[in-house]
């Protein structure tokens, strides 16, 4: 296996990362799950999990690659979603699945792994508007 490179600017991104969730996909139905239609998965709330664990369970024909269906996946939010997918290998690409959040993923040595910049005052509006 070849070693990575670790350089400044990977060093300075990791800085900037914040742990959001640990994402565990899973056939099983959950207590407590939410179906999130319009992008054909349901899932748990990682808000519910000391540790920030969502389990997703995915619709059969839900658009996502296999690699996001199959492995665990770890999230951060992130300050500039456009510079951490520099030069990465995107597998999806950036997309809003509520008001305020954006989420990408990259494969990082055949891993998935997710970003998300969060704007909290249109997050926050929208979860106060829903509920």
């Amino acid at each position: 296996m070849t070693p990575v490179s670790f350089n400044r600017l990977d060093a300075l991104l990791f800085e900037m990362r914040k742990y959001h969730h640990l994402g565990i996909p899973t056939t099983e139905k959950r207590e407590g799950e939410v179906h999130l239609k319009h992008l054909k998965i349901y899932v748990s709330s990682y808000k519910e999990s000391p540790y920030h664990i969502e389990w997703m369970r995915y619709e059969p024909d839900a658009p996502y690659p296999e690699l996001v269906k199959t492995m665990p996946h770890v999230a951060f939010e992130v300050d500039d979603l456009e510079q951490e997918l520099k030069g990465k290998k995107v597998i999806i690409e950036p997309n809003s699945p509520s008001p305020g959040v954006t989420v990408a993923f990259i494969e990082d040595n055949g891993a998935p792994v997710e970003f998300l910049p969060i704007d909290k005052t249109q997050a926050e509006d929208a979860y106060e508007h829903a509920t």
